[in-house]
């Protein structure tokens, strides 16, 4: 569950090495800033729809749509065939694959995702990886810090495992799903295909192929006339 092969198909980036030496899946994420200072080649081959800012340490691929209001600050690199729309903001040390769609109003730190994956509509996603085709419903926010002291951890035989990560937001297997205005908490980790039922507030481990749901009952009451003084 916990290795890069357990959670993602590799052939579906261009940045497979980033895993190289990564015993578990999140280690790539303390290796993001090294491998673009190292491969990082600025150039811009997409299409821009209106203003747009666009940092020097940026690559974009051919085929990609930059629209307006856009903030792309770099290092980053964007693959072919993209969608970054109106407001979406990238910080720093962002990798995303081919045919991805980074929406409105979303906002990108120190993530890499895989081909295809979309996080279209007021979604956060800090320190993290989504996999092949991972989905974010609007409003998910994946949360990459704890609010106490300390490294995140994840639960690993029964105890908690230091992850050497003071920030550490998610890992989304290929084909997950994340359900609107969900929030995953530091250190989750979903696996394939698996699903998050939206307004879900979830914390540690989701195997593969799984539904998380909540269980918080709807009341339906019969419609009365207010009364008026």
């Amino acid at each position: 569950m916990f290795k890069p092969a357990d959670l993602f198909d590799l052939s579906q980036t261009e940045h497979a090495k980033i895993f190289d030496g990564c015993a578990y899946s999140w280690d790539a994420l303390k290796q993001i800033e090294s491998y673009l200072a190292a491969i990082l080649k600025p150039e811009l081959r997409n299409q821009c729809e209106g203003r747009a800012y666009i940092g020097d340490k940026v690559y974009i691929g051919e085929g990609t749509v930059v629209e307006d209001g856009v903030m792309i600050r770099g290092p980053a690199i964007i693959g072919r065939n993209c969608q970054i729309r109106h407001n979406a903001y990238l910080r720093e040390n962002v990798i995303i694959g081919d045919g991805c769609v980074v929406g409105n109003s979303s906002e990108l730190k120190n993530s890499l995702l895989f081909n295809g994956a979309q996080v279209p509509h007021f979604n956060y996603i800090g320190d993290s990886i989504l996999g092949h085709k991972a989905h974010l419903g609007a409003g998910v926010k994946i949360s990459n810090i704890k609010l106490m002291p300390g490294n995140v951890t994840v639960e690993m035989n029964g105890a908690p495992h230091d992850t050497g990560l003071r920030k550490f937001g998610a890992l989304l297997g290929d084909g997950a799903e994340v359900g609107c205005n969900a929030v995953l908490n530091p250190g989750s980790i979903i696996g394939r295909g698996a699903i998050i039922y939206p307004n879900v507030f979830w914390r540690g481990i989701l195997a593969a192929n799984l539904i998380a749901k909540n269980k918080s009952e709807i009341e339906v009451v019969t419609k009365r006339p207010r009364e008026t003084a």
